[in-house]
Order: structure tokens, then C-alpha cells, then sequence
């Protein structure tokens, strides 16, 4: 028996990519962990995981297992999370993130990031779990820290990063938001805010290119910007929308977390706390 184990932790969003190909996301700590236990032969893989995402983790380990040439697999994958599923905070690409380098490190491989990315990326696509490619998320789940991406070639445009002492605070409605219910055209619709969010993130006014995105994402769903609106008045460094929502991120300072907690605790969901993620996946030590 083959086995390999891995962690990628989740991300939250700047800017998004639907309307311009082009996004920007940041590493937070929330995590993935996987356990991949693997024989050669054909045969089925049995998920120890959340149902949602069963056919994206095999389909991740065949895909990888294709691509080092290890040929047909079968076993078991055990998958623990603490990412809250359809809420934008990049669950889908932190499981094929980690699924993907668990698979490698089983069958005694390696591949480059870029390689690694987009089997995780197409295997995405495939699943039908992101609209854009989600070129963005994949890259802050998987390198940490701050990246401003293209997602139509897959390449980073600028990375960067905020304060590491800044908190996170993420308020996390019941409601989901599936992918597959999203309009890429009501996205589009908000394009010219779009832009101008990507034109001050990558001036590095992220703070001020979350408020503009977040108002867009609201427009183009039909949400509530509310929250991450009564965050910042309650003293966040920034706050908006992640991702297709409906969760709304804040990052604070240590002083603030008790009153911008409070300002989102009284909306619908809870309230996790968490911090910025600097660390690459290939660095943090799985949990299981």
C-alpha cells in the first residue's frame, strides 16, 4: 500500500475573476487535509470525506496517477476540512490542491507547481466546482500569502501580502451559493467595478479594491453587502464579499476583532476566526 499525506489551508477574495479573467485572493488558514492510500490495478477509490466532493477527490488521484505514468489505482482517500463548503472560501481548490500533492507524495513523485496547479485546475473544471478556473484561488491556497493572477493563462501577475499581525474574521451564512447556479453574464455585467477593483489591487490598495469588488459580487448575486459594510464601520482594516459568497471576510486589527466580531455577529451564520496563511502547501504539516 502506497500512502501519502497532505495540507492545503483556504483562501478568500480580493477581487474576483468571472468578469475579467483576472482576480486577486489571499491565503487564510482554514485547512484541508488528506491521507491517500493507493494499489496499482484497476479498481474503486473509497472518499472518507464530505459527500459534496467525492468525485473531484478520485478524479484528482487518477488524474495525477495518469500524468506520473503510475498507471490504474485503486484504494482509499481520507479528507478532513474545516473549510465551509459553497461559501467563496476556495473548499473545491483546496481539496484538489491537496489531493493532488497527497496523490504525488503516495506514488513517490513529484511535479512542479505549475504542473501540480493544473490537474488540480482541470480536474476543477471538469467537476464543475468554479466558473473562471479558479486560477486565483488554486494559487493562494497553494503558495499562501497575496497573488494577483490571469487565470485565462494561468500565471501570476504580482504577489504580495498583507500584515501578517491582521486578523481574519469570516462571517459565514447557512445559505449556500453552488457554482453551477451562478450567471457569468451578471458578473460581466459589473465589469467596468471589476476592473477598477483589479487597476487597485494591483496598485496594492486592496482594502479599497475589496470595497469595490464586494458591492459588484452583491449586485451580481443578489446579496447583502451588509455584513463586511458593518465590519469596516466597526473598525476593519478591509472586508467584502469572498468569492461567488455568501461569507464575507474582514481583516482587523488585534484591538478590533472584539467590536468587528460583534458587528458581524448579528447577521445569519457564525462568526470563525482565523489569520493570514504565508506558509506553501508543500510546508504545512498535515493534521490527520
Amino acid at each position: 500500500m502506497m500512502t501519502g499525506e497532505a495540507a492545503s489551508r483556504g483562501a478568500a477574495t480580493v477581487v474576483n475573476a468571472i468578469a475579467s479573467g483576472k482576480g486577486v485572493a489571499f491565503g487564510i488558514s482554514l485547512e484541508v487535509d488528506a491521507r491517500i492510500q493507493l494499489e496499482t490495478g484497476d479498481g474503486p477509490i473509497d472518499v472518507d470525506g464530505p459527500k459534496e466532493g467525492e468525485n473531484l477527490v478520485t478524479d484528482c488521484i487518477r488524474a495525477t496517477a495518469s500524468v506520473t505514468k503510475t498507471g490504474p489505482v485503486r484504494g482509499r482517500a481520507v479528507i478532513r476540512s474545516n473549510i465551509p463548503i459553497s461559501r467563496g472560501l476556495k473548499s473545491s481548490s483546496s481539496v484538489s490542491n491537496v489531493v493532488v500533492l497527497a496523490t504525488l507524495r503516495a506514488v513517490g513523485k513529484d511535479l512542479d507547481d505549475d504542473a501540480l496547479l493544473n490537474i488540480a485546475i482541470d480536474e476543477s473544471i471538469r467537476a464543475g466546482v468554479t466558473v473562471t478556473g479558479a486560477y486565483d484561488d488554486a494559487a493562494a491556497c497553494h503558495f499562501g500569502g497575496l497573488v494577483v493572477t490571469d487565470n485565462v493563462s494561468r500565471s501570476i501577475i504580482k504577489r504580495g501580502a498583507f500584515d501578517p499581525e491582521l486578523a481574519v474574521l469570516i462571517q459565514v451564512p447557512e445559505d449556500r451559493i453552488a457554482k453551477s447556479s451562478v450567471e457569468p453574464a451578471r458578473f460581466a455585467e459589473q465589469g467596468e467595478d471589476f476592473e477598477n477593483a483589479l487597476r487597485l489591487a494591483v496598485k496594492g490598495e486592496y482594502p479599497e479594491a475589496m470595497v469595490l469588488n464586494s458591492r459588484a459580487t452583491a449586485r451580481a448575486l443578489d446579496l447583502s453587502d451588509e455584513a463586511s459594510a458593518a465590519a469596516r464601520k466597526a473598525g476593519a482594516f478591509a472586508a467584502g464579499i469572498t468569492g461567488t459568497g455568501p461569507a464575507s471576510v474582514a481583516l482587523c486589527r488585534r484591538d478590533r476583532v472584539k467590536d468587528v466580531e460583534k458587528a458581524l455577529s448579528v447577521f445569519d451564520g457564525r462568526v470563525i476566526n482565523a489569520s493570514l496563511n504565508s506558509t506553501p502547501s508543500r510546508e504545512v504539516v498535515p493534521r490527520l
